[in-house]
């Protein structure tokens, strides 16, 4: 073969490699990015939040509280804009993001002073979130009224979803409802979500939350909200005396590899945020264990869906 040839050939080949390999992982769904919710270290100062998630592998952290103040707009850290400025400076310094910010706003109270309440602290979140830039805030939907027609509680959390998701017109802010309570049958969900139907409304999916009680498939689940997740809850349990007994991710009796498929295949682009619980349960692993120990879990199960 001329010296020529053998170059052309050469070349050529190596074009189609390069161009065969870009396809490949132009088809290869993106790196997942891992945060945890800030319940599962309620002691720590928002410094040693920060390094832990930098040590272990986290690319955001989910904030629900800071040393235990879980109105956050009253945290030091957040507590006047010099504040803020100083918080949004230390993620970025250490390249992570704020994913979300966990607000105590319940959407289902028919007692009005209640509902104002509810509904005021949403927007003081609503704020906080603007002022720090593209962050979310969760709020509850959260229960069925007693003794009140379903229907009418429903249409009352949608008209505070509403109400909350109007609030963050012009910011970058999404308002997040969770599936959580007793809002967990996905018919249910899908039907709010559609009434509200609103550009800065949104969903967490807790996959857990849901299965637990209604045992639906998370891949039927996903099909059915995905065009509303904009952020997911991950943890794992053992029901034991009727009772949920917190283990580490992957360790537990939920189906996490069918939802981290469903998420992945799906085409999912937000967080995937470990919830481990401590505040409420301080009976579970310190956070040093359980929240170094969900990377490691995650990335497990996330190569089993590799070829999914």
């Amino acid at each position: 073969m001329k010296r020529r040839t053998f170059i052309s050939q050469s070349v050529a080949a190596s074009a189609l490699l390069a161009f065969n390999q870009s396809a490949l992982f132009a088809n290869k769904p993106a790196a997942a990015r891992l945060s945890f919710s800030t319940l599962g270290c309620p002691d720590w100062s928002f410094d040693e939040i920060l390094q832990f998630a930098v040590t272990h592998r986290y690319q955001g952290i989910e904030i629900r509280g800071i040393q235990r103040e879980m109105d956050l707009p009253k945290s030091p850290v957040f507590a006047n804009p010099a504040a803020i400025e100083k918080a949004k400076a230390a993620c970025s310094a250490k390249k992570l993001k704020i994913a979300t910010l966990g607000s105590s706003c319940e959407l289902h109270h028919a007692d009005e002073k209640k509902r104002q309440e509810n509904l005021d602290n949403g927007k003081r979140f609503i704020d906080l979130a603007a002022a720090l830039g593209q962050v979310n805030v969760r709020v509850f939907p959260n229960s069925f009224v007693a003794g009140e027609d379903k229907q009418t509680t429903m249409d009352r959390i949608a008209a505070g979803l509403r109400t909350l998701a109007d609030y963050a017109n012009g910011t970058k802010v999404k308002v997040l409802m969770e599936t959580h309570g007793q809002l967990v049958w996905t018919a249910d969900v899908l039907a709010i979500m559609q009434q509200v139907n609103h550009p800065h409304a949104g969903l967490v999916w807790d996959f857990y939350n849901m299965w637990t009680v209604t045992k639906e498939a998370p891949a039927t689940v996903y099909k059915a909200l995905k065009p509303y997740i904009f952020h997911c809850h991950l943890k794992d349990s053992i029901k034991k005396d009727d009772k949920e007994n917190y283990v580490l991710f992957g360790q537990g009796e939920g189906p996490a590899k069918e939802a981290i498929t469903a998420l992945k295949t799906g085409g999912y682009k937000g967080f995937y945020s470990f919830e481990w619980e401590k505040l409420w349960h301080p009976e579970i692993a310190a956070p040093d264990i359980a929240l170094a120990d969900f990377p490691d879990a995650f990335a497990k199960i996330w190569q089993q869906t590799a070829n999914n």
